[in-house]
């Protein structure tokens, strides 16, 4: 990971100077850089040993930044990561034109490798990516919105790119279609049952932990998996409440909302569903090579469920 924030760094300048302050205030504000870490891991649990895995771990890395700042300029955020967004430092006008430049970087970056299925795995991402953001927008302040499609979003959204991830760590190994796939599964996995996580940590988390807002997507209309089984697991009375919290974005009550979330047993079935992805994604590691990099990928699957932040 060293190596690969030297290569972020050195991608990362232009001539441009606010392109070199917004990319780098955002690239550098304490990410968990989980998605480049599951193709390092899996380059190197099946052998690789070829630097192409670094320059790819930054292409990606630069894709989730690209998304995070046109994430917020849609959703008017004013906190991530315990810090301003850049749209609240810099305007919307020049987060999304940064972001712009991250993506057209990433794909400079992917043509360097030389590879045609690396371009297709990551350019058919950055377009599912971008259909799972129009979806979730559809979706916003639609208290009748299902789980299938709540689940449709996140997969599209979230988990795509874990899954070219770790799907370009068995590539860059030249993995057999099987394994290839296995690690792609896991990504998937991984990928859904961490933004469950997120949204249980929505109504649960530490609000300095989290780096943002409790009750964020309340406010922001977003129909979770969370406020979804709640509104079918809670009194008629409760449920009313919910749906017109959804219809328009609640703030004035938001305690309220929030508790009622927390005692109808939603939290608990969420994670729950989180812990479900994360054995399929830990038996999707049976056939790869017993080493330590695998293990290490077992033990972050089993972890992720119990996080705080």
């Amino acid at each position: 990971m060293q190596a690969v924030d030297r290569l972020i760094a050195r991608r990362l300048t232009s001539d441009v100077a606010l392109i070199n302050q917004i990319a780098g205030y955002i690239v550098h504000a304490g990410g968990k850089r989980m998605r480049p870490k599951l193709l390092l891991m899996f380059a190197n649990a099946l052998g690789d040993p070829r630097e192409q895995r670094h320059e790819l771990a930054a292409v990606v890395e630069f894709i989730h930044t690209a998304t995070l700042l046109h994430d917020d300029v849609v959703d008017e955020s004013a906190l991530r990561r315990g810090k301003q967004t850049a749209n609240a430092m810099f305007g919307n006008a020049a987060s999304v034109l940064v972001g712009d430049f991250l993506y057209s970087r990433a794909f400079q970056m992917m043509v360097s490798v030389d590879r045609m299925r690396v371009l297709e795995v990551l350019a058919e991402a950055t377009n599912v990516i971008a259909e799972g953001e129009v979806l979730q927008l559809m979706n916003v302040h639609d208290p009748d919105t299902t789980v299938e499609q709540y689940l449709r979003v996140i997969r599209f959204k979230t988990a795509k790119l874990f899954e070219a991830s770790a799907r370009l760590g068995a590539m860059l190994s030249d993995a057999g279609r099987h394994e290839e796939e296995a690690c792609a599964s896991y990504g998937r996995a991984m990928g859904t049952a961490f933004q469950l996580i997120d949204d249980v940590l929505d109504y649960e988390g530490d609000a300095e932990l989290l780096g943002k807002n409790i009750g964020d997507d309340l406010r922001e209309g977003k129909p979770t998996l969370p406020l979804l089984l709640a509104m079918k697991m809670g009194s008629a009375e409760q449920a009313a409440a919910l749906r017109a919290a959804v219809l328009h974005g609640e703030t004035e009550h938001l305690q309220d909302i929030v508790q009622i979330v927390r005692n109808s047993g939603a939290l608990d079935a969420t994670r729950e569903a989180a812990r479900k992805e994360t054995q399929w994604a830990a038996e999707c590691l049976s056939c790869l090579p017993d080493n330590e990099w695998t293990k290490a990928l077992l033990k972050f699957a089993i972890r992720s469920v119990g996080r705080s932040s």
